[in-house]
């Protein structure tokens, strides 16, 4: 499995990094989260951009990212719009989705793009078009619904790469403990068997919080904290996580 390196971030190496969502509605809200972030632990940030009031205004969206830049500095930024579908806070039309990702690509001040894999039927030459901004993409699934079978989850990650995504990312909702299970089993055979990119899984709620915490043991590279609001169910305070992750790499 081959890393990613973004600004002097490596992804897919070591301790699996800590990213922190913002998840504020307005841009003063957005901006003053930025800037607890930066004083935290946090590896990388992602700007959940769904939560966004003016996400749908281009201008707008291009303005706040320059302005998290200068805010975040060497801090490396995900930018993603999760879509209602995934657990997100609007919908969103395939050709306005195309419209965002690119749009915010070409700032330049995003390093990394989330786009969800399922999403329609032209997301390879979507992901072709944001490789040529020069960002990370990363492919990204969610099932709120429940956890696939182990097969189906290598299936769908393995989809995520094939379509040329840099890192792969699948969030499940576990609705009995052999899920979280199933999960983190899932995930290892995946970043030992078909893997060439960094994978990323988590399953989430209270259930499912050990694979938030034990990433390094099966394979995740990446594990998602909050500071006061959480994006996700399960998500936990990024001081208490970093402790954590460093007590597990002690083990390693």
């Amino acid at each position: 499995m081959n890393s990613v390196r973004v600004r002097e971030l490596v992804i897919g190496e070591g301790m699996p990094k800590i990213c922190v969502p913002i998840v504020g509605n307005r841009r003063a809200e957005i901006l003053k989260m930025a800037k607890e972030i930066v004083n935290s632990s946090a590896d990388m940030v992602e700007w959940r951009a769904d939560w966004f009031e003016s996400v749908f205004d281009l201008e707008k969206v291009v303005e706040v990212a320059v302005e998290l830049r200068e805010i975040l500095r060497k801090l490396p930024l995900l930018f993603t719009f999760r879509t209602k579908a995934e657990g997100g806070e609007k919908e969103i039309e395939p050709a306005h989705y195309r419209e965002l990702l690119l749009a915010v690509a070409a700032t330049s001040d995003v390093d990394m793009i989330d786009v969800e894999a399922f999403f329609d039927d032209d997301i390879a030459q979507l992901i072709c078009d944001l490789h040529e901004k020069g960002v990370v993409v990363v492919g990204s699934n969610h099932d709120f619904e429940g956890t696939p079978s182990k097969e189906e989850i290598i299936r769908r990650l393995c989809h995520m790469q094939d379509i040329g995504a840099d890192i792969l990312k699948m969030a499940v909702m576990p609705q009995k403990q052999s899920d979280v299970a199933t999960l983190m089993d899932a995930t290892k055979e995946m970043v030992s068997g078909y893997a060439q990119h960094p994978v990323v899984t988590m399953s989430m709620s209270e259930m499912g919080i050990i694979s938030r915490l034990e990433g390094q043991l099966f394979g995740s590279a990446v594990t998602f904290g909050a500071l006061k609001k959480t994006s996700a169910p399960g998500q936990i305070n990024v001081e208490k996580l970093k402790k954590r992750l460093e007590k597990v790499n002690n083990l390693v």
